[in-house]
C-alpha cells in the first residue's frame, strides 16, 4: 500500500522506510528530512538508522523537530505520546518506565 503522506509511493517503499532508531522514524519524508539534518542519505542508506549512533541521533533530531523537550519540562507527557505516536497506545507502561527511570535517575 502507498501512503503519499510519507512520500512512500513505490512498491516496497513501506518496508524499505520502516520505523527504525530509536524514535521509530517512519517513511520517506521522514528518512529525507532526518538524513538532511544528520548529514546522511537515509532515502538511499535507510539501514543506516540501525546503527546505534544513529539511531540516537535520529531520535534527538525527531525530539528536536518535534518541541518534545518542552511538553517534557511542562510534563505534557499525554502530549508527547501523541507526537511519538499518534495515540496513546501502552501510555500506562511508559508512564509506569518514567517513574521508574526517574527514581533511578534521581
Amino acid at each position: 500500500m502507498h501512503n503519499a503522506r510519507m512520500r512512500n509511493t513505490a512498491p516496497g517503499d513501506g518496508w524499505r522506510y520502516r520505523g527504525r532508531g530509536l524514535i521509530q522514524v517512519t517513511g520517506m519524508t521522514n528518512y529525507l528530512n532526518a538524513g538532511a539534518a544528520l548529514g546522511l542519505d537515509l532515502v538511499a542508506q535507510p539501514e543506516l538508522l540501525v546503527r546505534p549512533e544513529h539511531a540516537a541521533m535520529s531520535a534527538a533530531w525527531f525530539w528536536s523537530v518535534k518541541g518534545l523537550n518542552e511538553l517534557a519540562d511542562a510534563g505534557l507527557f499525554d502530549m508527547i505520546t501523541r507526537k511519538i505516536n499518534g495515540g496513546l497506545n501502552d501510555q500506562a507502561e511508559r508512564l509506569a518506565l518514567r517513574d521508574r527511570a526517574v527514581q533511578v535517575l534521581a
